[in-house]
């Protein structure tokens, strides 16, 4: 009778010890899933910042063409997307380059309303429109990387998987997100009362 329940509890010990393996494989494999969507999250929105970054220098010199004197402006606008493109190993510090280089491209478009002629360049309003349709496709884009961020940081943090995490070196990684508190408040809406 000792011998069948020392085989009862070896078989019960084996039995505990392959769930907990099986789990921990399909943690880690969970966590590789995160962590490579993360990665390839990122690179859609390295895509969409790169698509950006090229279509400024051709926004720039035909703003310049009808407002070459708007020199301070034109100047902040190559600025701060040279320091956009420079910021290539930390999240937060891209979102802020981000943020200035955004603040800069609604200067310049606020030039088109002082110069008319500006405004109804085809070839100006040709750039604004796939500024705009870049800008949608970057907020798309970030939007699906911090979901994933949130998910992967989320596994990070739960229980068990936070166990095989630390066991395997999973980090968190950063959201990419918007520190002009102006781009996150709701419009203003006067109907004049």
């Amino acid at each position: 009778m000792g011998i069948g329940l020392l085989v009862g509890c070896l078989a019960l010990l084996a039995i505990a010890v392959v769930i907990i393996v099986v789990v921990g494989i399909g943690l880690y494999n969970k966590l590789v899933g995160l962590k490579n969507r993360s990665e390839n999250a990122w690179a859609d929105v390295d895509v969409q910042l790169k698509r950006r970054y090229d279509l400024i220098p051709n926004l720039v010199e035909t703003v310049k063409g009808y407002a070459g004197h708007e020199r301070e402006t034109l100047e902040n606008v190559i600025k701060a997307r040279q320091q956009a493109i420079n910021v290539t190993d930390d999240v937060a510090k891209m979102a802020q380059a981000e943020n200035v280089l955004t603040q800069a491209l609604r200067q310049l478009f606020a030039l088109s309303e002082s110069y008319p002629e500006l405004k109804a360049d085809q070839s100006f309003l040709e750039l604004q429109a796939a500024l705009e349709r870049i800008e949608s496709a970057l907020a798309d884009s970030r939007r699906y990387y911090n979901a994933v961020v949130r998910d992967l940081n989320t596994t990070c943090e739960k229980f068990p998987s936070n166990i095989v995490a630390n066991m395997f070196n999973f980090a968190k990684r950063e959201y990419f997100e918007l520190d002009d508190t102006a781009q996150r408040e709701a419009p203003k809406v006067d109907f004049g009362r």
